[in-house]
């Protein structure tokens, strides 16, 4: 995890501005706990994954405030362009577990490149559960990345908790089918949605960004064991419940979703 220049740093806010003002196009999101992620680093962001937009439009609204290295999957991390992007803004690269691909070494690839992150005063987004969800919940299962880094995380490294909720039912979730969907395919998709609805009928779906202070109760659960702390996550993504799949309309003018 290299340290982030200067010029990519602004790269990285101009980008995020680009990207929030197309992501406007299809999603109105509100942000909650704002005031947590303006702190200075470093922090360890732990975010529900439930759609394979939802890291771009973490990212995206995190970088109105500060920076941040996500621990990203190899099947996005080797695309072409992208990649000299992720090197330059100290990405972590992890095998892609849904592929069937089980490197041995991963846990400690993590754990070493996220504590060197943080001796650079950065912040980090890794998800607990590593994989996208399969149901209108978190499930963490037995994944061991997150509970290790907080096992032994430094003291002076903040635990923010994110809690994402309105995205379970758009294309770029499982809400459909169990299989992850293809997220270029998807994109083009939406690409030719947002022009078929002349950009400013898209029908937009709300989007909830809340940031929560963890790392007092995330510290005392980490003693509890692996399987203590990851319940402990579980509870805190998934306190309201269950979330009802929204398929929203893709055309303004029609009446189907």
């Amino acid at each position: 995890m290299k340290k982030t220049h200067t010029l990519v740093h602004l790269l990285s806010k101009i980008l995020a501005f680009i990207i929030r003002w197309i992501l406007r196009s299809r999603y109105s999101v509100s942000i909650k706990g704002a005031d947590i992620v303006q702190k200075n680093g470093p922090v360890l962001f732990l975010p529900n994954h439930q759609a394979l937009t939802d890291p771009i439009i973490l990212m995206s609204y995190v970088y109105k405030f500060s920076s941040v290295s996500p621990v990203i999957s190899e099947k996005y991390y080797d695309v072409p362009i992208a990649k000299w992007y992720f090197r330059q803004i100290g990405a972590v690269r992890v095998s892609d577990l849904e592929s069937g691909n089980r490197d041995t070494n991963v846990l400690k690839v993590i754990t070493r490149s996220v504590y060197k992150g943080f001796k650079r005063n950065k912040n980090v987004v890794i998800y607990p559960a590593g994989q996208l969800a399969g149901h209108g919940y978190e499930k963490i299962f037995n994944k061991k990345s997150v509970y290790h880094i907080v096992n032994k995380i430094p003291d002076d490294v903040q635990i923010v908790g994110v809690r994402l909720t309105g995205l379970w039912g758009s294309m770029f979730s499982k809400a459909r089918t169990p299989k992850s969907p293809d997220f270029f395919l998807q994109l083009l998709k939406g690409l030719l949605i947002v022009f078929a609805n002349l950009i400013f009928f898209v029908p937009k779906r709300k989007v909830s960004l809340e940031f929560v202070d963890l790392t007092k109760t995330a510290k005392e659960q980490v003693l509890l064991g692996q399987k203590p702390f990851n319940l402990f996550l579980e509870e805190f993504f998934n306190v309201n419940g269950e979330e009802q799949a929204l398929f929203l309309k893709h055309f303004f003018y029609s009446l189907s979703k």
